[in-house]
């Protein structure tokens, strides 16, 4: 009976096929879904990634797991990703750390981003914010951007390791205002934190997430934050640009993709899950108090601010001497 079966499908014209195999990607998603993320369980990017995981499995009826596969920046968990195969059951969560700055301080990657990768769409932005231990005697960005150029490489900033958007940050308001500051890496956010709480360096580029505990119980100054936008998080911190130095913008962002040959239908869907999840009150409330501008572009939208988006900081890593550790 089984091979009967075979045989009559065997004889089926491949219009049959196709309806077929329309039919199956109509249905899609029939089991749980798989999101990876290229970085360990407990930072902001994992936080971001489990309200997300939340909100597209409301949207799609299936659950969706979150896989955290950290090392080497986001490189391995990325090609955990395009091991697997491409079809929509397994998507990856991107920051900007993963789909950006690794093009830049990485000479070889084992593959291709801009081809490997299919943009779905850009969950949001989170700022950061330009922090000084409080004993700094500066008030405003203004001030302590006249502090560094007054002494030039007396005063250090601290960054969650090279070649990391702390450190490029930092990097660049030094290189922007025309200061010199001493580079101290670290092996992650929470202990350069720590050791800028203590007083040991004395001023840091963070992102929003992981720093409104410390700003909000007085443990660390917020000068300014990073966005063109002040931040719903911080209303009361200005801009970089409101605060003296314009044209610093910087920020960490997190995005959906899909990987390459994924089918267009199923590529559909997942966008059009991610943006409904990001519109959805609970979602968007969610994202809001982890530090996230909500943005739930259109793929198209997400490509073209991608390719900006390695446009502008290729030149900076290569500019920084940064290299990928």
């Amino acid at each position: 009976m089984h091979r009967r079966a075979l045989l009559a499908a065997a004889a089926l014209p491949a219009t049959a096929w196709v309806r077929h195999a329309g039919a199956q990607e109509a249905a899609w998603p029939t089991r749980p879904l798989r999101m990876v993320v290229p970085f360990a369980a407990g930072g902001a990017a994992d936080v971001v990634a489990r309200i997300m995981a939340l909100g597209l499995g409301e949207q799609l009826g299936q659950a969706v797991t979150v896989e955290n596969r950290g090392g080497s920046g986001g490189v391995l968990g990325s090609e955990a990703a395009l091991a697997a195969p491409a079809d929509g059951y397994t998507f990856v969560f991107h920051t900007m750390s993963s789909a950006v700055l690794n093009a830049g301080l990485y000479p070889r990657l084992p593959f291709d981003l801009r081809r490997d990768f299919l943009p779905l769409s850009l969950v949001g932005i989170m700022p950061n914010v330009v922090l000084v231990n409080p004993r700094l005697p500066v008030q405003s960005l203004a001030e302590l951007l006249a502090l560094l150029r007054a002494n030039p490489g007396k005063y250090s900033y601290a960054s969650s390791g090279n070649g990391t958007i702390v450190h490029l940050s930092g990097h660049l308001l030094a290189s922007m205002a025309g200061a010199q500051m001493v580079h101290v890496p670290y092996r992650g956010s929470g202990p350069a934190l720590t050791d800028l709480v203590a007083g040991t360096v004395d001023m840091m580029v963070d992102t929003m997430a992981g720093v409104l505990g410390f700003v909000r119980n007085g443990q660390l100054r917020a000068l300014a934050v990073t966005t063109a936008q002040r931040s719903a998080a911080l209303p009361g911190t200005p801009t970089a640009v409101e605060a003296g130095l314009p044209g610093y913008e910087t920020y960490n962002w997190h995005a959906l993709f899909a990987t390459r040959g994924t089918p267009p239908a199923v590529m559909a869907r997942l966008e059009a899950a991610a943006r409904a999840a990001v519109r959805a009150p609970e979602t968007r409330r969610r994202l809001v108090e982890a530090g996230v501008e909500p943005n739930g572009s259109t793929a198209a939208e997400l490509e073209t601010f991608w390719d900006a988006q390695l446009a502008q900081w290729i030149p900076i890593i290569r500019a920084s001497g940064a290299k990928a550790d």
